[in-house]
This record gives structure tokens, C-alpha cells and sequence, in this order.
């Protein structure tokens, strides 16, 4: 077991230091490298993080006062007395973990929350989360549990307050509970009664304590790195498209004014590699000439369009403006008169050809790149998991990364 999760911990370790931040992404992403830096430091000293959910007046303090056999939360007859996270640190004995870390918070449907950002991001990075409740679900708490499974997150139910129902209304109640809660996951509903809530999650750290540590730090760093993936291609799109724009000009002005069809074909072809190896520059990509090479022809055999422009038809062209030349001197220089307009359309067709084989380059220099490094997502889809209701959170976050993430909007 330690030596499992001392593994995952050094390879997140070795992704982590292998991203060289610049001082604008530092900046930008300071928030989000802080929250994960905590996570990793969690991760190292196997420290699982619990933080308990609900509206107010639930009992949130007072379920975590019974695990903790303590009365460290402040518990008060009116509701919204905690207003910002609190945290309680608890050592365990004899585990793979070292110790359990529970977060209180403030109801989310109380509207004096200090730093109300701050409290989210904390139950959300946490390993596991107590749902809290005191009745049936009401819409906005189903809400907030929705969120949180499409976040790929573990959640537990914690019914309490039971004494204000009788038997036959709680059996009812869990019942029309189970009925709104998605059919494909098996989310546990625990009633708060004597000592079976301390067992249960007990138990659940004992047994599975190290998954949820585990997989918690690797879509949090995986959500992370899809967020500086996003922002990075953002702003490489502009630099790209502003590259093949001037690759274009370049093209184009070379294939309309030169009339011999040799070096006009050698000539796009010099322009087209020197493009594909400047996308691959600006996407940090390191190509070698005969890999730009390659990708070229590859494009250009695969869109018939591209082939065809890049070598019948400037060929076509090409040999028109040759014989416009040739007969000039015999027709008194009327037969100049088609060669603009020529050499225009030529320019024309060497723009836009020049932008679609920069656009199939960046795809295709991208794809590459993808299988350049490990990224968190190939360790998350390689990891092994015990607990068959873990597994299924896991598919869902997988799921709605692999939906939601292609980046192909953010390729010039």
C-alpha cells in the first residue's frame, strides 16, 4: 500500500517540477497553483482531507463534533453560526495514512459567508465530502450534489436530526432520497445514529482512504493542467494564425511574381516546411526537417484540394504567364494584359491554400505533441482502484474531461 502511493505521489511530484511557468502564468494562475501546492503537500504526508456540505441548520459541526468525539466545532441554536472553513486535524495509528483533516463549512444557502470562494474551493479539493442533510433533498441540494459527482467527486449522505421523524417517515424519506439521486451510483446514505457513522467512515478511510487520496490529487492536478493547457493555447492560437498569415504573404507575392514553374513549386515548397517548423516552434514542439517534411506531404496528399492547388494549378498558371512573357515581344505588349489579374488569382489561391495547410499543421502538430510527455490523465486512467463505487466517480470525471477538452476551438 505505501509503496503505491509513494509512487503516484513521486511521478505527480516529477509532472509537477517538469512545468516551467512563466511569470504572466505565475500570476495568472496563482490561486490555482497555491490550492494545488497543498494538495501535493497533503499527498506527501498522508493527510486525507474530509469536508462536511449542506445547507444550514443541518448539523454540519455537530456530525463532525460525534466523529471526532469532541466538541470543536462551535455549535449554536442559531443557524449560520459557522461563516468561514474550519479545520480539525486528527492523527491516525497503524494506517497508510497519517492523519484525517475535517472541514467544516458554512451553509450554502447562508448569505453572510466570509470569502465564500475560499470556502468551495476547499470542500471541493477535498478527498471526500459529507453531504449533510436534515429532511428530504430539496431542489438546490440536489443541485449542489450534481455538481459535485459531475466534478468526479466521492460523496457520502449523512442523514441527521433522524428524532424528528419516526421510522415509517424515514424509511419513506431515504426512499424518495434514493429516487432523485442518479441510478447508476450507488451514493450512500448513512443515518447519524449512536456510533454506526463513526464506524462507517472508519471504515471507508481505512479501506479506501489511499484511493481517495490518490485520486483526488490526480484530477486535481489533471484539472489544473487542462486549465494551463487552455490558457497556453489561447495564446499560441494568435501567434499562429499571425504566423501563417505572414507565411502567406510571403507565398504569395513569390508565386505571383515568378514566373518559372521549377523554382515557383521548390519555392512553396521551402515556405510550407518553414511554416510547419515555426507552428511546431510555437506549439514546443521540437521537429526534426525530416518530420516537417513528412507532415507536409502527408496534408497535402490527404486534402485533395491542397495537393492540387499547390502543384496543378500553379503550374497551370505558371505556364500561361510563361507564354504571356514569350509572346509579348510579338503582340506589342498586349499579351501583358491577363498577366495581373493572373498573378492576382495566383496570390489569391497561395493565401488561402497557405492558411488551410497552416491549420491542418497546427492540428497536426498538436496531436503530436499530446503523446510528447506524460500528462495526470494517463496516470488517472492507469491507476488501479479497489472500491467499485470509486471507479464509477472516476469513469464520470473521465467522461466529462474527454467531452469537454479536445481543444481543437483553440488551434488557429
Amino acid at each position: 500500500m505505501k509503496k503505491r502511493i509513494n509512487k503516484n505521489y513521486f511521478l505527480l511530484k516529477n509532472w509537477w517540477e517538469s512545468i516551467d511557468f512563466t511569470n504572466y502564468e505565475k500570476s495568472f494562475f496563482n490561486r490555482e497553483i497555491i490550492y494545488f501546492n497543498q494538495q501535493l503537500f497533503r499527498f506527501k504526508e498522508k493527510k486525507i482531507r474530509i469536508g462536511a456540505y449542506g445547507k444550514s441548520g443541518v448539523g454540519k459541526s455537530s456530525v463532525l463534533n460525534s466523529l471526532l468525539k469532541k466538541d470543536i466545532f462551535k455549535i449554536d441554536i442559531i443557524n449560520g453560526s459557522t461563516r468561514e472553513i474550519q479545520a480539525q486535524e486528527l492523527n491516525l495509528k497503524d494506517q497508510t495514512l497519517n492523519s484525517v483533516e475535517f472541514l467544516d463549512s458554512p451553509g450554502f444557502d447562508f448569505c453572510d459567508i466570509k470569502f465564500p470562494d475560499k470556502v468551495y474551493s476547499y470542500i471541493k479539493n477535498s478527498d471526500l465530502i459529507l453531504f449533510i442533510i436534515s429532511g428530504d433533498l430539496n431542489r438546490n441540494e440536489l443541485s449542489e450534489i450534481n455538481s459535485f459527482i459531475k466534478d468526479g467527486k466521492k460523496i457520502i449522505i449523512i442523514f441527521n436530526k433522524i428524532d424528528l421523524f419516526n421510522k415509517l417517515e424515514l424509511r419513506e424519506i431515504i426512499e424518495n432520497i434514493k429516487l432523485k439521486l442518479p441510478q447508476d451510483l450507488n451514493i450512500p446514505i448513512i443515518v447519524n445514529h449512536e456510533n454506526n457513522l463513526r464506524d462507517y467512515i472508519t471504515e471507508i478511510i481505512n479501506q479506501h482512504g489511499e484511493e481517495l487520496l490518490t485520486l483526488n490529487s490526480l484530477q486535481s492536478a489533471d484539472k489544473l493542467f487542462l486549465q494551463i493547457k487552455e490558457q497556453r493555447l489561447k495564446r499560441r492560437q494568435k501567434l499562429a494564425q499571425s504566423t501563417i498569415g505572414k507565411f502567406s504573404t510571403i507565398k504569395a507575392s513569390t508565386v505571383a511574381l515568378n514566373p518559372f514553374i521549377l523554382i515557383d513549386v521548390a519555392g512553396s515548397f521551402a515556405i510550407d516546411t518553414a511554416l510547419i517548423s515555426e507552428l511546431s516552434k510555437i506549439y514546443g514542439f521540437n521537429l526534426k526537417d525530416e518530420s516537417t517534411t513528412k507532415i507536409f506531404k502527408n496534408i497535402s496528399i490527404n486534402n485533395l484540394f491542397l495537393g492540387v492547388t499547390q502543384v496543378g494549378v500553379n503550374t497551370s498558371f505558371n505556364l500561361i504567364k510563361k507564354v504571356i512573357l514569350l509572346t509579348a515581344p510579338f503582340t506589342n505588349g498586349l499579351s501583358l494584359v491577363p498577366y495581373g489579374p493572373i498573378a492576382i488569382i495566383q496570390a489569391a489561391v497561395a493565401v488561402y491554400s497557405t492558411k488551410i495547410l497552416g491549420k491542418l499543421a497546427a492540428k497536426e502538430i498538436f496531436i503530436r505533441s499530446k503523446a510528447s510527455f506524460i500528462e495526470p490523465y494517463t496516470i488517472i486512467q492507469n491507476i488501479k482502484l479497489n472500491e467499485p463505487e470509486i471507479f464509477k466517480y472516476m469513469n464520470i470525471y473521465l467522461s466529462k474531461r474527454n467531452l469537454n477538452n479536445n481543444f481543437v476551438s483553440f488551434l488557429p
